[in-house]
């Protein structure tokens, strides 16, 4: 059941969920959030697997070959009524419902929570909701955070004016491309049980780390906040005289380098799936990135 084929932007991964990246972030400079708490997107989840004769092809070789025990063996094919033509593995009830089994996220393999996903196999009626005991079972919040965990955004780079190098001591004006910096999003669904979810990652503020301690940041916190769905303002000419309101000042040449100005734009992650009610809210996430910026000295001329 596992399908995909890269390049594409709709692709189907992991069997069951299928992702819809066409609003994604794209692009070599793209990259995933990192949650500003600890959270994390989930390593493994439930989700349907097998139809009943699909259980039963995977299952009896494992059992003819042995390896794993005769008394495994024999509590297994119990447990799936095995013995029975008609009714083993619920063959009567094809068509009602899946065999529900663990799936590890897409590049979580070597991940420690991709081992929490320790249930046996179990089944789930069509139209019904999975035990109400077994939280990683896909339900449109699960897929929100698989949707998270697909998430791509463009690397932090900001607009800078002076754009070449700067002075010492000369208000430095900072912004995001407004092209660029917009909201993306990844809809996650299970085509079987006609669910889905779609994750949205809107960009609300940046940080500004100078990359040195004789620096001054405007505002004084070095967080610009969105105003008017852009972060920062271009500079124009004519306002040098202005105090920008998102930027830097810097005290001190970078001598015969440059300083590694670091720009981590946070992104407020919402969600809206299947059968709820307006947007739900996901931890923000952020995502950064260095760029060289050149102090000079300004030059006096002594007359």
């Amino acid at each position: 059941m596992d399908g995909g084929r890269k390049g594409e932007t709709v692709s189907a991964t992991a069997g069951a969920v299928v992702f819809d990246r066409s609003r994604n972030g794209s692009g070599q400079s793209a990259g995933p959030v990192t949650a500003a708490s600890n959270w994390t997107p989930p390593a493994c989840y439930y989700a349907p697997k097998y139809t009943p004769e699909q259980l039963q092809k995977y299952l009896e070789p494992i059992w003819e070959a042995g390896s794993t025990g005769h008394e495994w063996d024999a509590e297994q094919r119990a447990k799936y009524n095995a013995d029975d033509e008609e009714k083993a593995f619920n063959k009567d009830r094809t068509g009602e419902g899946y065999w529900w089994d663990s799936y590890v996220t897409p590049g979580r393999e070597g991940d420690p929570g991709a081992l929490d996903c320790t249930r046996d196999t179990f089944w789930v009626d069509t139209g019904d909701d999975p035990p109400a005991d077994i939280p990683q079972a896909i339900t449109p919040e699960m897929l929100a955070r698989l949707a998270y965990a697909e998430i791509r955004v463009p690397t932090t780079e900001v607009d800078l004016a002076p754009d070449d190098a700067t002075k010492v001591n000369l208000p430095t004006w900072a912004w995001l491309d407004a092209a660029t910096f917009k909201p993306v999003s990844v809809t996650a669904r299970v085509p079987l049980l006609d669910v889905e979810a779609t994750t949205t990652a809107q960009p609300v503020s940046v940080r500004i780390d100078p990359g040195t301690a004789d620096a001054e940041t405007y505002p004084a916190s070095g967080v610009c906040e969105s105003a008017d769905g852009r972060i920062g303002e271009p500079y124009a000419k004519g306002r040098a005289e202005e105090t920008p309101p998102c930027g830097v000042k810097y005290l001190r040449s970078s001598g015969d380098g440059s300083y590694q100005l670091k720009a981590t734009v946070t992104w407020r992650i919402r969600w809206t799936g299947t059968g709820v009610a307006g947007e739900q809210m996901l931890p923000d996430g952020e995502f950064g990135g260095d760029q060289a910026v050149v102090v000079q000295e300004i030059q006096a001329i002594n007359r």
